[in-house]
């Protein structure tokens, strides 16, 4: 594919935004993607998921453009600071993930949409995972019912899981 640019040299970067629903691709070489002022990861000047981390991280939610404040917490292990964190964008060992795992849900959250991995579900095999999945929903959700003493919601929901489990287990 030629960059849509300059025609002259094959594309190379390809960005899509998506504004107010509608999908906009661009394909530009490496050239103009620089004159254009573009950010090209992998390059010495470009951006790296370090920094879009670090961004992440940094984000204010009011849109004021200040940074959010961080109290100083540090690693035991390798004694790492979260705001030294934020700054490259990877932990020092793997007992960061522990000592600053509090601040990683609202993270997670907003990078990913969750905060734990759910995975994909192949089309093809997918009906009886799926069914699994909405069981437990289905039992957290009975959980919190139960919780709040809301028992009859939850005597409806117990229902509904036992009827999925007989779908699951073909009976």
């Amino acid at each position: 594919m030629q960059c849509q640019e300059c025609g002259n040299r094959p594309a190379t970067l390809h960005f899509t935004k998506i504004v107010g629903g509608e999908k906009t691709e661009l394909h530009i070489c490496e050239t103009c993607a620089r004159d254009k002022g573009e950010l090209i990861p992998g390059t010495q000047s470009g951006f790296s998921i370090h920094n879009l981390l670090s961004g992440l991280m940094n984000f204010d939610p009011a849109g004021a453009g200040t940074e959010m404040k961080q109290p100083a917490v540090r690693c035991d292990t390798c004694g790492m600071t979260y705001n030294q964190f934020s700054k490259i964008g990877r932990f020092g060992c793997s007992e960061c993930y522990k000592h600053f795992d509090e601040r990683l849900d609202p993270l997670l959250k907003r990078v990913h949409g969750n905060t734990a991995h759910v995975g994909k579900v192949p089309k093809r095999a997918g009906g009886k995972v799926r069914t699994k999945r909405e069981i437990d929903e289905l039992k957290k959700e009975m959980q919190d019912r139960i919780e709040h003493e809301d028992f009859e919601s939850a005597a409806q929901l117990r229902d509904r899981i036992k009827n999925l489990e007989k779908e699951v287990s073909g009976g």
